[in-house]
């Protein structure tokens, strides 16, 4: 299956096996991200939570108390 990334729009082939793929293929809703766009995104916001400035809305959900 091949997936393009929301971010960067690079096309990567991926096994129609994985469960990624499925739940793309089952969901069009859902979107794919690249690895590298995913770790950029996830360094640049514990670096924004790491000094304070950072608010971090949550919904009232339960769920959200446990995070």
């Amino acid at each position: 299956m091949r997936v393009q990334c929301v971010i960067c729009d690079n096309v990567i082939d991926l096994d129609d096996n994985l469960p990624e793929a499925k739940k793309l293929r089952n969901r069009p809703i859902h979107t794919f991200m690249c690895i590298d766009c995913r770790e950029r995104i996830t360094e640049k916001t514990e670096a924004r939570l790491a000094t304070g400035q950072f608010r971090f809305f949550r919904s009232s959900h339960p769920v959200d108390n446990e995070f």
